[in-house]
């Protein structure tokens, strides 16, 4: 087990593994006991690793540099349009964004640059970004709510009762922005998530109401580019009641709902709430008409990035094998594209969705929904952001320019809040508080003692104070005296382990021809690098 850490096992290696090398055959052995009594190593160990010249240790993995900083740096630029996408959801996505950009005058990429960046695998393209990313995720929590009367009236649809619907049945759900307390009146995100697409829009609710709800509906059915087939919810009172369901019967829509207290049933939604509503707006708390329409401004830029720009997976297959699971899942693809690629698309419906995406710029959105996002930030945070003094948004170019550098700054998200670290207090009183100082006395008249040889002799001096579940506690102290012993033997070898001088009571207690030595790298100029005790004949 080390007894050092790392860092100082490697400086203690270099430093004592040349004086180990220069000495003869008989002074090894005195300069190997010491070497092994600091480190606790293994002694045939600790000969290799003295005997080992600095150029001759295995060097780390030297790979052949395939991507220059050229491919490196189009690649970050990708990533951050993409809205820092993995390397699995970014791989399809790069043809799509680099033909979009240029296409927008925002990128004007080498052919063989754009060819690196085309055959880059989805590995490579994590490799080469985990340096700069640094990007935290917030937890993800929502509160259930309780049924009504009328939900024996709509039957109930599982997670297995999908198969492969048409596009436009879809799971619905509310997503609640009351942070940090549930207090008074707040807003609230309608989510729908179609099945077989993908395919999400949201939309802000001032109040958890359900005339509003189906006023919203209404609404977002005329921005979907199908028509809505089926609408699945929770057990929420703002969907199972009278008003939504003569509203779905009276337009010919499947109204069906899951079991309650089963999330699982509705996987596909409570996705969407994360990696859409949550990565969008955060966990702060929105309340008034202010709020509202900064959310309102924020889904009109989202929706048409997250649908027509963002991969994500489906699921194809899962199967249970015992205790464990095994999935299978489609290529990474938008919803835009599976849209296209599902036979069931009308082509009137292929060529309204090819010319709204030749039109879209990906960097125009991401910054729309950055703006949206800090004015959404102010008026959480309490910053007057609503005035005719608001700073305008950045021009394209600038937000382009920004987004070669903008790594640097960590997370880009606004809404993105930081949890700070909990401190970790002792909980219980320190059981070796009255004997540490004896303790560490043995450890430096005795450096080479283990743990457990401490604890018993600790407990031959006091029995039955010191049950043997102090020895991790022993242990742990034991690996910090000696990484100060071993600091004190690199960098100060005019002191004695553990801070302190050999003194008088401590030669005395050595064999006769034992004595101090301090030894220096040959140089005056130069400070000593270790010190150490051997005989008065093996002085070199």
């Amino acid at each position: 087990m080390r007894k050092v850490s790392m860092a100082t096992r490697k400086e203690l290696i270099e430093a004592v593994g040349a004086r180990y090398r220069a000495c003869d055959r008989s002074s090894k052995g005195k300069v190997l006991d010491e070497f092994v009594a600091v480190t606790g190593f293994h002694r045939k160990h600790a000969m290799r690793v003295l005997r080992q010249e600095a150029s001759d240790r295995t060097p780390g993995r030297v790979g052949r540099r395939v991507y220059d900083e050229a491919v490196r740096t189009a690649l970050v630029v990708l990533w951050e349009a993409s809205d820092r996408l993995c390397g699995k959801r970014l791989k399809p996505l790069i043809p799509i964004l680099v033909e979009a950009m240029e296409g927008h005058g925002h990128l004007d990429l080498a052919p063989q640059v754009k060819a690196s960046l085309f055959r880059m695998s989805a590995a490579t393209i994590d490799r080469s970004l985990r340096a700069i990313r640094e990007a935290g995720q917030t937890k993800k929590r929502r509160r259930g709510v309780s049924g009504t009367e009328l939900r024996r009236s709509v039957p109930i649809r599982t997670f297995d009762d999908w198969g492969d619907p048409a596009p436009g049945h879809m799971e619905v759900d509310l997503v609640s922005h009351s942070r940090p307390a549930a207090k008074g009146s707040w807003a609230w995100t309608f989510t729908l998530t179609d099945i077989a697409t993908g395919w999400t829009e949201c939309a802000p609710l001032l109040v958890r109401e359900q005339t509003l709800l189906v006023a919203v509906l209404t609404e977002l059915r005329r921005l979907m580019p199908f028509p809505l087939l089926g609408f699945d919810s929770d057990n929420d009172s703002v969907f199972i009641n009278e008003t939504v369901r003569d509203y779905c019967v009276a337009h010919g829509i499947a109204f069906t709902r899951c079991r309650p207290y089963r999330k699982n049933d509705q996987a596909w939604v409570e996705q969407k709430n994360g990696s859409v509503v949550r990565r969008l707006t955060g966990y702060r708390r929105f309340e008034g008409l202010a709020a509202t329409g900064a959310l309102a401004e924020l889904y009109t830029a989202a929706r048409l990035f997250v649908n027509f720009f963002q991969p994500s997976f489906k699921l194809a297959e899962k199967q249970r094998d015992g205790a464990k699971v095994y999935k299978r899942y489609h290529a990474p693809a938008t919803p835009f594209q599976r849209l296209l690629a599902d036979p069931r698309t009308s082509e009137e419906t292929r060529r309204n969705l090819r010319e709204a995406f030749a039109d879209l710029d990906p960097v125009r959105l991401l910054r729309d929904i950055r703006t949206a996002q800090e004015k959404l930030v102010g008026l959480a945070d309490g910053a007057v952001v609503m005035n005719p003094s608001e700073p305008s948004p950045p021009t394209l170019d600038a937000f382009m320019t920004s987004l070669r550098t903008l790594w640097h700054e960590g997370e880009a998200r606004p809404t993105a809040t930081a949890k700070a670290p909990q401190k970790r207090w002792r909980r219980r009183p320190d059981p070796l508080a009255t004997v540490t100082e004896q303790l560490k006395a043995w450890f430096e008249e005795e450096p080479w003692r283990t743990g457990r040889e401490l604890l018993e002799k600790l407990q031959a001096e006091q029995p039955g104070d010191y049950p043997d579940g102090l020895l991790r506690t022993v242990q742990r102290r034991l690996k910090v005296w000696r990484s100060e012993q071993a600091r004190a033997l690199v960098f100060n070898p005019s002191a004695a382990p553990a801070g302190r001088r050999l003194g008088a009571e401590t030669v005395s207690s050595l064999p006769r021809d034992w004595v101090p030595l301090r030894v220096a790298s040959g140089s005056a100029a130069r400070p000593p690098v270790a010190q150490g005790i051997v005989r008065e004949g093996d002085l070199l």
